[in-house]
């Protein structure tokens, strides 16, 4: 990127692209906080016969969509590439075919317009999803990601450093809820279902374990809960004569599931805060609209005196409005991604 000299003011604007998983998005972003545009092209109606994302399939649909949704978040934005200041692509991580679409284009749309480039980190887009629904929120601060593929909790001493307190040693929550609705007969995606189905049951119906709660540690466990609620249902079924199981049941299985992995991300952040003596906790990834974990944690927050933040439903999924701002800060900091840029499904923060 030898010879770019672009100064990024408070009104540049960003064109992200995020192709990490099964949505292809891209949108435009000015200043890091104003969303011009936020264009998300779904793959769930896809991949919903299957149980989950099927990676080739959804490489596949990325390919057909880039480009389309490039031209829609640049038209929806009323701006052309030569506006540009700079250009923001998740390389990492998530699904290594999927990444390498959005980074191919990235680069082919940064090489033409001879606009600047820079990856982005996925999980921190997702943490920055929260400063473009609140502006307002200051370093240091606690972080918890969660998500289908990832569940991290996190502590950001100043925007752009992070010190990883605790992640999953197994199963993601996200994954854990997608995989319990899979067996429960509800569909895919699974948070969703599962959170709907558990307003109509009873949280404390069906005893199951939080994982690790005599360790000090901020890491969390999800497979041996999952396990739990598949023999439950195993057993339900073999004394049904494997028979359909009741909309009560289920219910209250929904909800004793869901009881047991908030209370876990909820007890395991509020207590990172108190120990980082830090005031602020912000949530980010499809987990974070969850309608429970919302509630609990707001009230968990409030009860210490410690405010809570997450983003709007549309910007806790995966979307390139939150990489574009992600990828503005990273640009005010003098980063600039070169011309060997690849995708990194394992990439760390």
């Amino acid at each position: 990127m030898k010879g770019m000299s672009v100064l990024f003011d408070e009104d540049a604007l960003v064109l992200g692209i995020e192709t990490s998983c099964d949505e292809t998005s891209a949108a435009v972003v000015r200043g890091g906080k104003t969303i011009m545009s936020n264009v998300i092209a779904s793959q769930v109606d896809l991949h919903a016969k299957y149980g989950g994302v099927v990676p080739e399939v959804a490489s596949r649909k990325h390919v057909e969509a880039i480009i389309p949704a490039v031209d829609t978040a640049l038209h929806q934005a009323g701006v052309s590439l030569a506006e540009l200041a700079g250009i923001a692509v998740t390389y990492g991580p998530g699904l290594v075919g999927g990444l390498l679409v959005g980074v191919s284009a990235a680069k082919a749309i940064a090489f033409g317009g001879q606009v600047p480039l820079v990856g982005v980190n996925h999980i921190e887009g997702h943490i920055y999803a929260n400063f473009l629904e609140h502006p307002e929120l200051k370093a240091p601060l606690i972080c918890l990601t969660v998500s289908g593929g990832h569940t991290d909790l996190l502590y950001i001493p100043a925007f752009g450093a992070y010190e990883l307190l605790g992640r999953t040693r197994d199963d993601a929550a996200g994954e854990a809820f997608d995989k319990v609705a899979r067996v429960m007969g509800l569909g895919y995606p699974g948070g969703p279902q599962i959170d709907r189905l558990a307003r109509d049951g009873n949280p404390r119906a069906v005893e199951l374990p939080r994982a690790l709660s005599q360790e000090e540690t901020f890491d969390f466990s999800f497979s041996g809960l999952k396990t739990a609620v598949l023999n439950y249902i195993h057993r339900e079924r073999q004394s049904r004569k494997d028979g359909p199981l009741p909309e009560e049941l289920l219910a209250d299985l929904a909800a004793s599931f869901q009881a047991a992995v908030v209370e876990v991300l909820s007890a395991r952040t509020i207590e990172a805060a108190k120990e980082k003596r830090v005031r602020t906790v912000v949530m980010s990834g499809g987990v974070a609209a969850n309608s429970l974990l919302r509630q609990e944690m707001s009230g968990a927050g409030a009860r210490e005196g410690i405010a809570v933040y997450y983003p709007s439903l549309v910007l806790c999924t995966d979307n390139a409005a939150m990489i574009a701002c992600a990828g503005y800060y990273r640009f005010r900091r003098g980063d600039r991604a070169s011309w060997s840029l690849n995708a990194e499904p394992d990439l760390r923060l």
